[in-house]
């Protein structure tokens, strides 16, 4: 029997407005719950300089930091469109949260477990799976046991293995995932892939979006927010794909007569045209489009 659905927003928007707010901390939790494979429970959102709301976070990443209840912190981000250093900036992002949480003059003791998720709408490389975790092992080159390290922790010498100090990393590619949802963790594939959840879902936190999370519980004024947000998205990824496509087509048509080009100039400033619509700020749509601001201003 073909299942109920209901319209949803996206989890980008969720996090943005709905997820911050401690009434849906279920939603969140359930979420962290399933990817880290153990209970999360959420005591606050921090905030700094690195996840506050910005003109240009429509389309580029969405950032969440949270502190649980072992007084660690997570971050959480979402990224619609291809970054070429990827990788770099979110290690740069753990550095900067670890360094952000612990005061100079402090022990090291006071250095925070950092977990770092990072939600992929693009291909970031090559991999046959949608979900890949890194942490931090030392492993003997000759024995091949794990180290483990021996700390001061409340006035007493205890072992710990470094994966319990070091970040840990989850990298989620959701354009890879094509399966079944059975599982919790499919099933929180499937949502985050195409906004859908199963009537009768029983995992951690999608009972709860499917209550909170609502398309039409929006008021107007959000939902039109939601959508010129979609557009925006939908908008940036055409402008790159077409940036693609004339990669290609400038490189088989050198030479050609000018009016080829003449056509790309057109598209190109077509696609500017709705961006201003939209009302995305101009030096993105000059980073996005190749145009010159004062083309732009004309349009």
């Amino acid at each position: 029997m073909e299942e109920l659905q209901d319209k949803y927003v996206r989890f980008d928007w969720a996090i943005k407005r709905l997820l911050r707010q401690k009434a849906n901390f279920d939603v969140l939790e359930g979420f962290l719950t399933v990817f880290l494979g153990e209970k999360v429970t959420i005591l606050e959102i921090l905030e700094s300089e690195s996840n506050q709301l910005s003109a240009e976070d429509k389309f580029n990443r969405v950032d969440i930091k949270a502190r649980n209840s072992k007084d660690e912190i997570i971050i959480i981000e979402i990224q619609n469109t291809r970054e070429l250093y990827y990788l770099e900036r979110i290690l740069y992002g753990v550095a900067k949260a670890i360094t952000e949480h612990i005061s100079l003059g402090e022990t090291y003791y006071k250095v925070k477990k950092i977990y770092s998720i990072s939600v992929l709408y693009f291909d970031i490389g090559k991999g046959n799976d949608y979900l890949y975790y890194g942490q931090n092992h030392f492993v003997g080159v000759h024995t091949g046991d794990h180290l483990q390290v021996n700390v001061k922790e409340r006035d007493a010498i205890v072992s710990r293995m470094p994966a319990e100090i070091f970040p840990e990393y989850v990298l989620i590619r959701v354009n890879e995932f094509d399966k079944v949802a059975v599982t919790p963790l499919e099933e929180w594939m499937k949502y985050l892939k195409d906004g859908t959840i199963r009537p009768d879902t029983t995992a951690p936190g999608l009972s709860e979006a499917r209550e909170k999370l609502k398309y039409f519980s929006m008021p107007p004024k959000e939902r039109m927010a939601y959508d010129e947000h979609l557009s925006a998205v939908m908008i940036q990824n055409d402008v790159l794909d077409s940036a693609k496509l004339e990669g290609k087509i400038e490189g088989r048509a050198e030479g050609r007569a000018e009016g080829c080009a003449e056509g790309r100039d057109e598209e190109r400033f077509s696609i500017a045209r709705n961006m201003k619509q939209l009302g995305i700020p101009v030096d993105v749509i000059v980073k996005s489009t190749g145009l010159t601001s004062g083309e732009i201003e004309t349009l």
